[in-house]
């Protein structure tokens, strides 16, 4: 019987290495600091959520206390079947959709601009930001009153100075909030958002390989073809972040439908918080109104997941150089 003898230079492979106690002890030390913000973020953030999940299972309104009680999933079934909600619905789907997307290309218009050296960059890029840095109310105020009023606002002067320029006494007096409520709500919320689509593509297009555009420059590449082939594939987790980031916030906008429009005429731009806020507020369906905040929050949660994945992703590009 023979024997087998490992080779001279054979190499030893040692068991992987596991963690031991004490190193265990030390990663459970550095995480205590964390205990107190980890424990209020749960206070404040995930036992109101809780709170809305049983809510959100009793047939509940204000008016009629002593009829309470609990319902199941029937909150669910309304928020699903309900004519005013999948109107609601659509118009938040609308609302988001054409701000989103127009918040995005102009902003990558601007952004391309202010990539470019020119006197003043550092003032006219102050000056694009502004607009994101407005409260959203007093945003929304400036937008009926000051531009969309029908007697004292821009439009409306604007339109008389050109009809006036033409012979005319006066022009036409428009009221841009009846005869166009989600053109003008849309509006106003594209003035706000671009600037922050605007940031994001820039910082897109401030971390481009110099090396690579200088060589498609020598190669005898044009600007369009640059920018197809290189600029705007080199943007495309940029754009995806954006429109990711802008889905959430503005599905939540309850601002500017409130102060300009109030949801008319004829609930034309009634979105799901503001739908949710007439059911809580106007009904004093409590049930009804938490099932639907709850559709809303998984729905900005999945939103969210994907938003997260993208931002993970540059994250490792930018290590990875």
């Amino acid at each position: 019987m023979t024997t087998l003898t490992p080779a001279p230079n054979a190499v030893r492979k040692d068991p992987p290495h596991r963690p031991g106690r004490r190193e265990s002890l030390n990663k459970w030390r550095r995480r205590v600091p964390l205990l107190p913000a980890l424990i209020f973020t749960v206070i404040v953030t995930q036992l109101p959520f809780v709170a809305t999940l049983v809510i959100s299972t009793f047939q509940w309104n204000i008016l009629k206390p002593g009829e309470r009680h609990f319902t199941g999933l029937s909150n669910y079934a309304f928020v699903f079947t309900d004519e005013r909600l999948r109107a609601a619905v659509l118009n938040t789907v609308l609302l988001t959709a054409s701000v989103v997307i127009i918040s995005v290309l102009l902003g990558l218009g601007l952004a391309m601009l202010l990539d470019r050296r020119f006197p003043g960059r550092g003032l006219a890029r102050t000056l694009l930001i502004t607009p994101f840095l407005v409260m959203p109310v007093a945003a929304a105020l400036l937008w009926k009153h000051a531009i969309y009023n029908p007697d004292y606002g821009l439009l409306n002067g604007t339109l008389n100075a050109v009809y006036r320029l033409f012979g005319a006494e006066n022009g036409p007096t428009v009221d841009w909030l009846s005869n166009s409520a989600m053109p003008a709500v849309i509006v106003a919320l594209v003035w706000q958002w671009t600037p922050f689509m605007m940031l994001i593509l820039l910082a897109g297009l401030q971390a481009q390989p110099g090396d690579v555009l200088e060589a498609a420059r020598v190669d005898g590449a044009s600007a369009r073809q640059t920018f197809l082939h290189i600029t705007l594939p080199h943007l495309r987790q940029y754009i995806e972040l954006g429109v990711l980031l802008g889905t959430i916030y503005v599905v939540q906008t309850f601002d500017a439908v409130f102060t300009i429009t109030q949801g008319g005429p004829g609930s034309q731009t009634t979105n799901l918080p503001y739908e949710i806020y007439l059911t809580m507020f106007r009904k004093y369906e409590y049930g009804e109104a938490a099932a639907a905040g709850v559709v809303v929050v998984i729905g900005a949660i999945v939103i969210a997941t994907f938003a997260l994945r993208t931002i993970a992703s540059l994250f490792r590009e930018e290590v990875s150089r």
